[in-house]
């Protein structure tokens, strides 16, 4: 469910007065978002005008995860350090695209926060054009040196103990799905003033859908219980809840948004050939999972709440189920070997 307004409020108005939520706030939060959406908008207008600049393509490059990169991924991955090295805002940044931690430059001061991103998710589709985006979530520090630079320690908390997260989807317009853990706001950006207004709040996700969202190509590699509950998603039922229509891009931005909107699920299961699930815990699951949680829905890994997993990588992965609640509690109960009665 989207609740429009009709108030013209912008992001940095919108965060500053959320701010006011928290006793002791010190504006410091604020000023890191600031930061950040400067990024945003930058990579926007790169993606924007990719095609006419020369971005499009592969680099000589391989990142961590062995994928060839692309330019914009590794312009995405530049714009968004250089815009948050220096506010004295971080401790340590981590991303999709780089093998170690990112540290702070020795000349800037740190801060108490500590930011992770996959700076251009979706990366395969840029050279057709289809919706890519921008994930981040931050997390307070838990090392007690404000003054020093962060540590694995503080990278590798849970999600539930995420202070913010969002999503960019560059498409027909840019979009900033964003929550403080007081619900989910939606701003769009529009470039004539350069600014991102809210445009939809407290988004509420369908408690069931009528769409689901998997890479089908896969199905060979799935086990015999994933299978079936697909199957059940196609058959046609008697109350004309099912068939489900199926929607893949295979952009997990792309597909998420819709889930959020439309309801419904999208998975990214475990199969043979990934046992442990494609999609990075860090960067994708627990920033996604926080922002469907808090519109009502629920994500999950087939077994647990995808928020209360402890990691123990940087770039580890998970199986991803996240959507509707009552679809990924049924998608649930299949993996477990709970079928209806036919």
């Amino acid at each position: 469910m989207r609740m429009r307004v009709s108030k013209v409020v912008t992001i940095e108005r919108h965060i500053a007065e959320e701010e006011h939520l928290h006793g002791g706030a010190t504006g410091e939060f604020s000023r890191l978002m600031r930061d950040l959406t400067l990024a945003i908008r930058l990579i926007s207008r790169d993606v924007r005008r990719a095609g006419l600049n020369d971005i499009l393509g592969l680099t000589e490059n391989q990142n961590v995860h062995g994928e060839q990169v692309k330019k914009l991924d590794q312009i995405a991955n530049d714009t968004i350090f250089r815009a948050m090295d220096h506010g004295g805002h971080l401790c340590v940044m981590a991303s999709e695209e780089s093998e170690d931690l990112i540290p702070i430059p020795q000349e800037y001061p740190r801060g108490k926060y500590v930011l992770l991103f996959d700076p251009l998710d979706g990366s395969s589709n840029i050279d057709v054009n289809v919706t890519i985006g921008t994930i981040f979530s931050v997390y307070r520090r838990v090392t007690p040196d404000y003054l020093g630079d962060g540590t694995l320690e503080d990278v590798l908390q849970q999600g539930l103990r995420q202070v913010a997260a969002g999503y960019v989807c560059y498409g027909s317009s840019t979009q900033l799905v964003y929550t403080t853990g007081n619900g989910v706001d939606v701003f769009t950006y529009d470039p004539t003033i350069g600014e991102f207004l809210l445009s939809d709040e407290k988004v509420q996700i369908p408690a069931r859908g009528k769409y689901y969202s998997v890479n089908e190509g896969n199905s060979s590699k799935w086990n015999d219980n994933l299978k079936r509950y697909i199957e059940h998603l196609k058959t046609p039922s008697p109350d004309n809840k099912r068939p489900y229509s199926a929607r893949y891009v295979g952009s997990a931005i792309a597909d998420l948004h819709r889930t959020l909107i439309y309801g419904g699920i999208f998975m990214y299961p475990a199969d043979s050939s990934s046992p442990k699930g494609k999609l990075r815990l860090m960067y994708e699951a627990n920033p996604l999972s926080m922002i469907v949680e808090q519109a009502g829905g629920r994500a999950t890994d087939g077994v647990r709440r995808i928020l209360e997993l402890k990691p123990t990588a940087i770039h580890e992965r998970t199986p991803f189920y996240i959507g509707s609640r009552e679809d990924v509690l049924e998608a649930e109960a299949f993996l477990r070997g709970e079928f209806p009665a036919a």
